[in-house]
């Protein structure tokens, strides 16, 4: 009797293995962080061989902690980090270069070239995304085109490209499978929304051989196996992170939105089976759909660093141990006194998409003490996030009667509400904050008839918590007039001048 799903949640910072029942109780769980590597400004780094040792570490770790026998779980869903990239030999398995992180910003000259070539606008037109080194795409074309013999090995069919979801199912199938889904295909910047397949006239103008890129498959269904403990397991369910948690939360009709608040911050809307074309700076992009199914798509907004600022004030700054100390200091004054915080480390995201801004701090006085400046971070995560309400509000024509938050974020309570208030919109936290991990769960499920339908999934999903708006216009108008002005300050032209 098969009572169990694996979920496996591949992210920026840590990878991690959660073993739900049927009802997306967690019976177990394990966690290993992953090593950031910054070697230049503005580059980032992951070692995609400890990404798999340390996943297939916690997913061992999971069962084995769990006392549930392997033949008792039905099937695995992986959802990871999306955009990262890794090249790898077909033969040895062994990368050719450290994965290029999908918050490295190697490639803002090469992104600069493409739309001085003119591409912009077919690119969008294409694949539903801006011309930006945040996708995979340029990441591809920089170690083609920099690591010494790959273009050349590359051509001889001797190389192959996968986002993260795809080094770990070859790696995990023991090199049979080199497979992607629609999701993770998406975000490549190769990849034709409307036809589902990769795009040639992309191929052949960024120079990348067709045959390094996998197979593209919907995101539940049946890819291949993996042997633990002698039971062979379907590997039945695949994500990108952002749309397993829409999955997760179960928006799957047109006007549906969920923000995760994770590393950064990810707004999607599921607009049905029509992709939307945005004229507010969002992006098109792939939702989670099963084998057999119509595409289904949603509109997305992307904030680069999110949760990141908090890390930063813990990690370089030291003004925080833990933080989840930020809610209680944020809390000790009134206000931020008028400072603003923006963290534009790797650049602006959505809906400004300016790779050249930079981190900015605004209004500071002699008065200006650390518990305003922990708080003017934590606000800028949602300043952020109303952003891209706002252009979503603009393109879809749908109002968002709530706003379903996620990821680690979603458990401090003073975020909570003051993005309730500066959004002027119900946000509603579910019973678990694993909605990205369930959401790979969820698809497995569905795969192998672990689960019925999604309306089994629905009644399944449920509220803990829901925040109201409390905050007067006048209040909200004024504080977002300061934001913008603090936002204009950041983004600063190549010459120097602001924006």
């Amino acid at each position: 009797m098969k009572k169990y799903i694996l979920a496996l949640d591949e992210g920026t910072t840590s990878v991690r293995a959660i073993l739900f029942d049927k009802n997306a109780n967690i019976i177990s769980s394990a966690q290993h962080e992953i090593t950031q590597f910054y070697p230049h400004p503005g580059w980032v780094e992951h070692d995609a061989v400890e990404i798999y040792a340390n996943q297939y570490a916690a997913m061992i770790e999971c069962i084995v902690k769990s006392g549930v026998s392997a033949d008792e779980i039905a099937g695995i869903g992986i959802t990871n980090q999306r955009e990262t990239t890794v090249v790898w030999n077909k033969k040895t398995g062994k990368p050719v270069c450290p994965a290029i992180v999908w918050q490295c910003r190697r490639t803002a000259s090469l992104c600069d070239k493409i739309a001085a070539d003119g591409m912009s606008e077919y690119i969008e037109n294409t694949t539903g995304l801006r011309t930006d080194a945040y996708f995979s795409a340029t990441k591809l074309k920089w170690i083609l085109d920099n690591i010494e013999g790959c273009r050349i090995s590359a051509e001889n069919g001797n190389l192959l490209f996968g986002t993260i979801d795809t080094w770990l199912l070859w790696k995990m199938t023991d090199g049979k499978v080199h497979v992607t889904d629609y999701t993770n295909a998406s975000r490549t910047m190769m990849y034709d929304l409307r036809s589902g397949n990769w795009d040639d006239n992309l191929l052949d103008y960024l120079k990348i051989p067709r045959s390094m890129l996998p197979v593209i498959r919907s995101s539940s269904e049946i890819y291949g196996y993996i042997n633990i403990m002698g039971t062979d397991i379907p590997i039945c369910g695949i994500a990108g992170d952002q749309q397993a948690a829409l999955f997760g939360q179960g928006c799957f009709l047109p006007g549906d939105a969920k923000t995760t608040y994770g590393t950064g911050c990810f707004l999607l809307e599921h607009t049905g089976n029509v992709p939307v074309k945005s004229y507010s700076g969002l992006i098109t992009t792939a939702a989670a759909s099963e084998k057999g199914k119509p595409l289904e798509y949603a509109l997305e907004g992307s904030v680069f660093i999110g949760g990141a600022v908090m890390q930063w004030l813990r990690d370089e700054l030291g003004l925080i141990r833990e933080v989840r100390d930020s809610e209680y200091f944020a809390q000790k004054v009134p206000d931020s006194a008028g400072v603003y915080i923006v963290p534009a480390f790797t650049g602006l995201g959505a809906p400004y998409w300016d790779m050249h801004a930079r981190g900015t701090i605004t209004g500071i006085t002699r008065g200006t003490g650390i518990n305003h400046l922990i708080r003017a971070s934590l606000e800028s995560i949602a300043y952020q996030t109303e952003d891209l309400l706002a252009a979503m509000k603009a393109d879809s024509n749908q109002k968002i009667t709530a706003l379903k938050a996620d990821g680690g974020a979603a458990s401090n309570h003073f975020l909570m509400q003051f993005q309730s208030d500066i959004s002027n919109t119900k946000v509603v936290c579910p019973a678990s904050a694993e909605a990205t991990a369930a959401g790979a769960a969820f698809l497995a499920g569905l795969a192998v008839g672990f689960y019925k339908n999604r309306q089994e999934i629905l009644s399944i999903c449920s509220e803990k918590i829901c925040f109201e708006p409390k905050m007067s216009d006048q209040t909200r108008q004024n504080l977002l007039k300061g934001w913008h002005q603090a936002v204009k300050a950041a983004r600063i032209n190549t010459e120097g001048e602001n924006i």
